[in-house]
Parts: structure tokens; C-alpha cells; sequence
């Protein structure tokens, strides 16, 4: 079993950064591929972005790509969220997921495990 929290998000305005983390409890973090996903209201949950087990691919949505970074520190059991030049349509709450298999890394049916989410408020 693994445990998820999410941490860092918050309020910014329109144009600013913020990076979020997600620490990751047990042995075999390093092992498992990580996603970002996020839900505005009303909206359904959508992918953001992933990253492989050795943090050598990264995957990103067109809405993020150039904006967001995913980066993991396996020593530490946690993976990053780096979002810069952040838009009022990136509010939404965000969550990490982790997957212990291979699939589709966009699809949430891939990933075994949920965080509880951080809320993410961009003012414009």
C-alpha cells in the first residue's frame, strides 16, 4: 500500500509560480511511475502531466507544456509539480497518482493510488 499527500498549493495571481509536492510513503516509490492530474469545478478530472520511474520521461498536456515541470526525487519519496506563468484557467485541485504498471499515462484507470488533492487558486 502507498500513501499520497499533496502539498504547496494555494493562491497566486495570473502570471506566477508555484510547485507542488507529493511525498509518497513506502519502499517502493521509486518503482512506480507518477502522474498530476487536476479537477476544476464542474469539469472532469484531467491529466497533466507524468513522469517514468527514473525520471528520465516526462509527459505533458498541451494546456501545461512549457509551463509546468515534473521532476521526482526518489531518494526522498516525492515527486514536484513546477508551475510557472500560471493562468485563472489552471485552477482546479490538483492530485498525484501513482501506477505500479504499464498503460496509457494520461488515463486515470492506469494509476493504482490517489493523494487527496491541493487546491490550486490563480486570481486573474
Amino acid at each position: 500500500q502507498v500513501q499520497l499527500v499533496e502539498s504547496g498549493g494555494g493562491l497566486v495571481q495570473a502570471g506566477g509560480s508555484l510547485r507542488l509536492s507529493c511525498a509518497a510513503s513506502g519502499r517502493t516509490f521509486s518503482t512506480y511511475a507518477m502522474g498530476w492530474f487536476r479537477q476544476a469545478p464542474g469539469k472532469e478530472r484531467e491529466f497533466v502531466g507524468a513522469i517514468s520511474w527514473t525520471g528520465v520521461i516526462t509527459y505533458y498536456a498541451d494546456s501545461v507544456k512549457g509551463r509546468f515541470t515534473i521532476s521526482r526525487d526518489n531518494a526522498k519519496n516525492t515527486v514536484y509539480l513546477q508551475m510557472n506563468s500560471l493562468k485563472s484557467e489552471d485552477t482546479a485541485v490538483y492530485y498525484c497518482a501513482g501506477s505500479q504498471h504499464s498503460g496509457s499515462y494520461y488515463l486515470r484507470s492506469t494509476y493504482d493510488y490517489w493523494g487527496q488533492g491541493t487546491q490550486v487558486t490563480v486570481s486573474s
